[in-house]
């Protein structure tokens, strides 16, 4: 039987793959799906994974798509996301 978190988990995943499917028809609908993944992990207290991290906008929770609405550039060892629609610059590091 599983428990809550991981329940949680395994609908984080699902919304962020449905809100992937559902941008190109309706970015809306795939921001709404952030922010009841985001309601999610924040009720089972669990972190979202830091690959999903990365696929939204920390600021207006909008649904990042690189080209579309969010410009993804790299500088001494950093990704820089800039979200198009909010004009945040996320930054995350990475190793070579």
């Amino acid at each position: 039987m599983k428990n809550k978190k991981q329940i949680a988990g395994e609908r984080i995943d699902f919304l962020f793959k449905k809100a992937k499917e559902v941008f190109k028809e309706n970015s809306s609908l795939a921001n709404r799906y952030v922010e009841i993944a985001r309601k999610v992990a924040m009720k089972a207290q669990i972190n979202i994974p830091s690959n999903l991290r990365k696929k939204f906008c920390r600021k207006c929770h909008s649904y990042l798509v690189p080209g579309e609405n969010c410009r993804v550039r790299t500088r001494n060892k950093m990704m820089i996301y800039y979200c198009k629609k909010c004009k945040n610059i996320m930054r995350f590091p990475y190793k070579l």
